[in-house]
């Protein structure tokens, strides 16, 4: 078969690649037999998307297809699968070492020779993302991501409708063990968002259990984009798999093994170039693979944006809530908690003291030395008060003034707290005027701000009869 004639008759970037058998059954020396012109082009091109990733830029026909992309253990098996065992494939990706989505199609072709198997490469690549090439799966697969997209868009509880969606892949996996891992890398934490378990033995929390076997199990974390190696996901499917991973990660490879672990999905969930954290299956049924990675390209894309868009939700729940300047709460989150305790939604604890802080001479300091260094005053006075009234509710009332909503507080405590605040009361760069109302029970907080209110006036204003400006 002339197989340089057959590819030039493919419309779309193509070529014919080859896998070869060895007699112990392992498959490898995949190459890259011939491609059409525009595949050629797609290499050697300097206009075309794919040319500055390209490891070389010169194509020559059946080499190894390493020449041109890093080793990737999940394009092998799909070329293993297409190729010898005669199965399509299509896959609509972005591997995380290209900055453009790739549209696979995978066909096999009745060329074999001795231990040398064929097929053709298709691909079609865009710079972003599209939803319409996203749908175009296997209905199977269709369904699977339209019913996760509904669980993601319909609930109004984050956490259960993970816990679900994990269970359901965990199913899908048939999986000894999965879990869904949040990542920080900026303050280098990790936490286990949901987690499922296929067996009595492996339900155990995967949290409890990595922080006991690993001082700094982030360190680990922080491994797997290079042991992922720009590709997708990492599968592991076997020992020779198991080989590789050992080359690429040794520690974290040993440490797997330790726990009786065969196979292994480990899938990043990205969003806007961001890890947000991962999806790690273990011990799954390698006979779907190709169907736990076609749903997992697709499901990984909608839970990493559902992430993204509650982190965002938090985020800006915070940003809400607290005041920019100082870090403590604001007035808003003040009026809120107020509102609850009063319509009795909060219940007022006993032993309640409420303390208002209004910091002497801002007005000055901001007249004769810049608003800077009054924003610095306030500052320092929310530092104070959080030292102080470490644990308590801390909000800033006003331009100048602070609430502090201190629960259950023994009245002794209280009095050590003033004590400590007061010492701060002659310091020549923070001033301040205060006042307090302390309930050991029935507390009525409009009350009791009203009390502390003041006695802080009062205070602000032989503060001012004794100093001048």
């Amino acid at each position: 078969m002339d197989l340089q004639k057959l590819v030039d008759c493919y419309e779309p970037m193509s070529c014919v690649m080859s896998v070869r058998v060895f007699p112990d059954g392992h498959y490898g020396d995949i190459r890259i037999v011939c491609g059409n012109k525009a595949y050629v082009e797609s290499i050697e091109n300097s206009d075309n998307i794919s040319f500055a990733e390209m490891l070389d830029n010169k194509f020559v026909p059946n080499s190894p297809y390493e020449r041109y992309i890093p080793k990737d253990l999940n394009f092998e098996d799909s070329c293993y699968r297409c190729a010898v065992l005669k199965k399509p494939f299509h896959s609509y990706i972005h591997p995380e070492r290209y900055s453009f989505w790739v549209d696979i199609y995978m066909m096999p072709i009745a060329a074999d020779e001795d231990d040398t198997y064929y097929f053709v490469y298709s691909q079609e690549l865009t710079p972003g993302v599209s939803t319409k090439k996203l749908s175009n799966v296997d209905p199977v697969i269709s369904a699977t991501v339209l019913e996760t997209c509904i669980k993601l868009r319909g609930t109004n509880d984050f956490k259960q409708t993970m816990d679900e969606i994990i269970s359901d892949i965990q199913k899908q996996c048939e999986a000894d063990k999965i879990c869904l891992i949040l990542t920080d890398m900026q303050r280098r934490t990790f936490s286990i968002l949901s987690e499922a378990a296929g067996s009595e033995k492996a339900d155990y929390s995967v949290e409890d259990f990595l922080r006991k076997k690993y001082a700094n199990f982030f360190e680990i974390i922080e491994t797997w984009d290079d042991t992922i190696a720009g590709s997708t996901c990492l599968v592991i499917q076997n020992e020779r798999d198991m080989e590789v991973l050992h080359e690429r990660n040794p520690v974290w490879c040993d440490s797997l093994k330790e726990v009786d672990v065969e196979s292994i999905v480990l899938y990043p969930l990205r969003y806007n170039n961001e890890t947000l954290g991962y999806i790690w299956a273990l011990n799954f049924n390698v006979e779907n693979t190709m169907r736990i990675r076609a749903t997992l390209e697709s499901t990984s894309y909608f839970i990493a944006s559902e992430i993204a868009n509650h982190k965002l939700l938090n985020e800006l729940k915070i940003m809400g809530s607290y005041d920019t300047l100082t870090g403590v709460k604001n007035r808003n989150a003040m009026n809120q908690r107020v509102d609850r305790l009063i319509s009795g939604q909060d219940e007022a604890s006993d032993n309640t003291a409420v303390l208002f802080v209004d910091l002497n001479g801002l007005k000055q300091t901001n007249d004769n030395s810049g608003h800077a260094n009054g924003d610095k005053l306030l500052q320092k006075a929310a530092e104070i008060l959080k030292e102080v009234f470490d644990g308590n509710d801390i909000y800033r009332a006003g331009g100048d003034e602070f609430m502090v909503l201190a629960g259950g507080i023994s009245e002794n405590s209280l009095e050590k707290k003033l004590k400590k605040l007061d010492s701060y009361r002659n310091d020549s760069d923070v001033s301040f005027a205060l006042g307090y109302c302390y309930s050991d029970k029935n507390t009525d907080i409009r009350q009791a701000m009203s009390t502390a209110d003041k006695r802080m006036y009062e205070d602000k204003k032989n503060y001012y009869r004794n100093h001048t400006f």
